[in-house]
């Protein structure tokens, strides 16, 4: 299933806007309307209960009661009806008289409760009551008369039922009112929403873009500080932030030239006294067998010690070529197979040692002399810390961006460790922490990443699935194309 996209920072603030001012205005109409409906019901019933109360009291009521006198009593009754007009029941022991000629004596409106409530009020009582969704008011009026100062029930009860279709009129067209009124309100609360979503998104996308610089180098990009709110404490904090990691780079660079100035330095002044050691050692060896053995052994140890002595020196003057960005390849069309043969060769690596499956007819566009130090770094690595023999393979392979090579380096050792597979191409890294000397300079693989990467190529190490590891070289058949 397709994943829904997630709505950017504007549309979350626009919506959380209008649904804060949606919820408003219906909690605002739900409270009006309750407040509004209460007051005008309160108000029709007041009026109601008042006017039947005064009617009662003003027509009095001649004892004994018979249905004659109870029956002109509700019409009189029912032709005085306030605010609406109503339907007067009138009750007496078992008599039963209405003001509606031709309809029920008695109202089903009138519950048991409002007349257990008369009986124990004798002023008045009444009752809400819907019914087939209209809304009715029930009025419940005993009849009394005073006797020496004292109010005495005449047995009679005077109930109205009256119609609030007027007042439910009102309350509807008050709930439309606030229903109509609504779509207009967002719509003017989305003009604020915009400019509030506006006054946020702009500092953030300039945070945006400041980040984005910063992060393609531009270190001394700063951002303008307005007001005094959060989001201008947080580019204050911004700013801050880019002019400390721009001074902590800075010095950083600094003692990185210092350092690849000093390495240069040292290797070039090394060079010329390794050069006259050099040749001394070679003379002295060449005598060593007619020395008595003590003094050839100590001969031998320093001809060895300045052997890699040198090798040091000049790996890391090609290592200070590449910091300083100043190597360049040297192309130069080569036969694959005829190459590593050369390489092997050189070193005096026999078929014991190192056993090749080259296809014939591979050519490709070089540096010869940086492609046989990439072989013989990673072929030297797998026959000192793996073991023989070490197995060499070449393919082509299509790819969009061209025909590329790839060069495989496999070993019979135990292979690498998995906490050493992500240092092994690192600056004198040692994947054995007790293998504090070793016969090379701690420099050959990382020389031979420079090298791939100047061929345009990538380098990996891994390990074999039968033991052993294996360093593969991918570049293209033609650099520099």
């Amino acid at each position: 299933m397709r994943r829904i996209a997630p709505l950017g920072l504007r549309s979350r603030l626009i919506a959380a806007f209008l649904l804060v001012a949606a919820i408003s205005a219906v909690s605002t109409a739900a409270l009006t309307y309750r407040q509004a409906r209460t007051a005008i019901l309160t108000q029709s019933q007041d009026t109601a209960v008042a006017t039947l109360r005064e009617q009662l009291e003003g027509a009095g009521t001649t004892l004994p009661i018979d249905r004659i006198g109870l029956q002109s009593q509700v019409n009189e009754l029912g032709k005085r009806g306030k605010p609406h007009a109503w339907t007067v029941y009138g009750e007496y022991g078992s008599l039963r008289v209405s003001s509606d000629f031709g309809g029920p004596v008695t109202s089903p409106l009138v519950s048991a409760k409002l007349r257990n409530q008369i009986k124990v009020n004798p002023h008045a009582a009444f009752q809400r009551v819907e019914t087939d969704g209209r809304t009715h008011l029930v009025i419940g009026v005993p009849s009394v008369f005073t006797r020496q100062g004292l109010t005495q029930p005449t047995g009679a009860v005077f109930y109205a039922v009256m119609p609030l279709l007027g007042e439910e009129q009102t309350v509807a067209l008050m709930v439309d009112a606030a229903r109509t009124g609504a779509l207009p309100g967002l719509a003017v609360a989305l003009v604020p929403a915009l400019l509030a979503a506006r006054s946020v998104l702009r500092p953030v996308r300039n945070l945006r873009t400041a980040a984005q610089r910063m992060g393609r180098g531009r270190l001394d990009t700063r951002i303008e500080v307005r007001g005094a709110d959060e989001l201008a404490g947080l580019a204050q904090t911004f700013n801050e932030t880019a002019g400390a990691l721009e001074r902590s780079v800075e010095e950083l660079q600094q003692a990185e030239a210092r350092a690849r100035r000093f390495a240069a330095d040292v290797s070039h002044e090394l060079r010329t006294p390794l050069a006259g050691m050099l040749a001394v050692t070679e003379v002295l060896d060449e005598d060593a067998e007619h020395l008595d053995p003590d003094t050839a052994k100590a001969l031998r140890l320093i001809s060895a010690e300045t052997g890699k002595l040198a090798v040091l020196v000049e790996d890391l003057m090609e290592i200070s070529r590449f910091d300083a960005r100043a190597a360049g390849l040297n192309l130069d069309e080569v036969d694959l197979t005829e190459a590593v043969g050369k390489t092997l060769e050189r070193r005096h690596w026999g078929a014991d040692e190192v056993v090749t499956d080259l296809p014939e007819g591979i050519r490709a566009r070089l540096d010869p002399r940086r492609f046989d130090v990439v072989l013989a770094n990673l072929v030297g690595n797998g026959l000192r810390h793996g073991g023989a023999p070490v197995r060499i393979t070449a393919r082509t392979g299509a790819h969009p961006e061209g025909e590329r090579l790839t060069v495989e380096v496999a070993d019979s050792g135990p292979g690498i460790a998995p906490e050493a597979l992500p240092h092994i191409f690192d600056r004198f890294y040692k994947a054995d922490a007790a293998r504090t000397r070793s016969a090379g300079s701690g420099l050959g693989l990382a020389i031979t990443l420079e090298n791939v990467r100047l061929h345009g190529g990538t380098v990996r190490a891994a390990n074999g699935p039968s033991g052993g590891a294996v360093f593969t070289v991918d570049m293209p058949l033609e650099a520099g194309a």
